[in-house]
């Protein structure tokens, strides 16, 4: 089992790790399969296995990815915990009153 750090991300951190698309197709890996090598995934893009462990230590800076140590494997997971903040952050709070004015008017509707 991975444990995940008790650490309040850095936004800028996280937001800075999240512009780039290689990073981002790094996560949607992950997601879809967690507990991968490098060698796993630098066969998914077309770069160096230098440039992945650059992005890699980029997304794990960020929180956004933990690594952990089996045998001679270092298997990488996704940590969605910093993405979920910065969605609480930063999109829930400008939704919410959208979300409510949409359901206000569906009931409006529903009562004409």
């Amino acid at each position: 089992m991975v444990t995940y750090l008790n650490v309040v991300p850095d936004d800028d951190l996280v937001f800075k790790a999240l512009a780039d698309p290689t990073r981002r197709f790094l996560l949607d890996l992950l997601f879809a399969r967690d507990g991968r090598t490098l060698t796993e995934l630098e066969s998914e893009l077309e770069m160096t296995r230098f440039g992945v462990m650059k992005h890699l230590r980029v997304l794990e800076e960020a929180g956004l990815v933990v690594s952990r140590r089996s045998g001679r494997e270092k298997l990488h997971f996704l940590n969605p915990v910093p993405i979920r903040q910065i969605h609480d952050r930063w999109i829930d709070k400008y939704t919410a009153h959208h979300a409510l004015t949409l359901i206000d008017l569906k009931s409006e509707l529903e009562d004409k």
